[in-house]
């Protein structure tokens, strides 16, 4: 097989060493355990088919060949070509099947996100580029019949954002916008560039999973909570009641503010959820670094210290580092039609992960 073999035994290694678990009445007796080794055996059971499939039909192609090589009867032979025919087509989807199947899940693609946007160099052109990338990924929420909550914001007075602060919930919401987190360039002629020169500005993007409290125990006695006035937009309810939350991760120095809910209780809430979300990233982080320290070549790593995109605005092009794409679609891509993309870092992410598990 084209495939790796090697892994392909392990699977099948580990297929039957769950069918023999699940026999065992200890454990059985073990719930939780015992559901885990049931759904690893579940989502093993189509490889593993497929894989004993592919054998099938290499013995079946052989045992046509040997046909056409031995019938004296054209009929029979035209008829077993056009089965090797089938059986080869049969194989090749078969093929990709496992491939799919190969590749490593990524366990946080269910959840949902956090995304921070930062306006980084460029002054008050970063911000307004802030503001246009907030828009691009709510519009492409949108598209997806995902919701999005604000949870701060930090305005400024030309309606660009230095900072801000949403959830969004809805289905693959991480798996497609993970790869949005890096630095997103911006190069074009600033309104308030009066001797039409191209200015370049930079925005970073942080897409966290949002974590839930059984991905991060946070100790009541490591955190601090300030309860002050919120600012901004909100109308007189905002400005009378002290509703605004900031909460201060004390072991690492983490802050989180939310003032957009009118509800103490609420704005409390969404910045616990940010804060587990930043530290579920901390985490991870760390053991990224760990893992990258042996691998110098990774295909979308997802680091903000990385220039992962341009926006062009004189050509309308929009040029993807991390794959070398290039589309002259910028007002598209701005508009939320950002699946070219997102498709095609998934796909290089796929083909690395295979890579990798062929390896193992």
């Amino acid at each position: 097989m084209p495939l790796a073999d090697e892994v392909l035994k392990k699977s099948e290694a580990r297929y039957e060493e769950l069918n023999m678990l699940m026999s065992d009445p200890a454990v059985v007796a073990d719930t939780p355990r015992y559901v885990r080794l049931v759904k690893e055996f579940t989502d093993l059971e189509p490889l593993v088919h497929d894989i004993q499939r592919i054998r099938e039909i290499d013995q079946e192609i052989e045992e046509n060949k040997l046909l056409i090589t031995e019938s004296d009867e054209h009929e029979l032979r035209e008829l077993a070509h056009e089965e090797i025919a089938t059986l080869e087509d049969e194989r090749r989807q078969k093929e990709e099947a496992i491939r799919l199947a190969l590749i490593p899940k990524d366990p946080l693609d269910e959840k949902n996100v956090i995304v921070e946007i930062r306006a980084g160099t460029g002054g008050e052109e970063a911000a307004l580029f802030a503001a246009d990338l907030t828009r691009m990924y709510m519009a492409y929420a949108e598209k997806n019949h995902w919701d999005v909550e604000t949870i701060d914001s930090n305005e400024t007075e030309l309606g660009g954002f230095k900072e801000i602060v949403f959830s969004v919930d809805g289905k693959n919401a991480y798996s497609k916008l993970k790869f949005e987190s890096g630095t997103h360039r911006v190069q074009r002629v600033p309104e308030t560039e009066s001797g039409g020169r191209i200015h370049t500005s930079a925005v970073t993007v942080a897409v966290l999973p949002e974590a839930d409290e059984v991905d991060v125990d946070i100790n009541p006695n490591d955190i601090k909570v300030d309860i002050y006035r919120s600012s901004g937009a909100g109308g007189q309810h905002v400005n009378k009641t002290s509703s605004a939350i900031r909460v201060t991760h004390l072991p690492t120095g983490i802050v989180v503010t939310c003032q957009d809910e009118r509800s103490q209780h609420k704005n409390r809430d969404r910045a616990m959820s940010v804060l587990r979300s930043r530290l579920l990233e901390l985490k991870q982080s760390t053991q990224d670094a760990a893992i990258a320290a042996d691998r110098k070549a990774q295909v979308g790593s997802g680091d903000r210290s990385e220039r992962i995109r341009t926006y062009n605005f004189p050509q309308s092009r929009v040029t993807d580092h991390r794959i070398g794409l290039t589309l002259y679609q910028l007002d598209q891509v701005l508009a939320g039609d950002l699946d070219p993309f997102i498709d095609a870092l998934t796909a290089a992410a796929h083909e690395k992960k295979l890579g990798a598990a062929s390896n193992e």
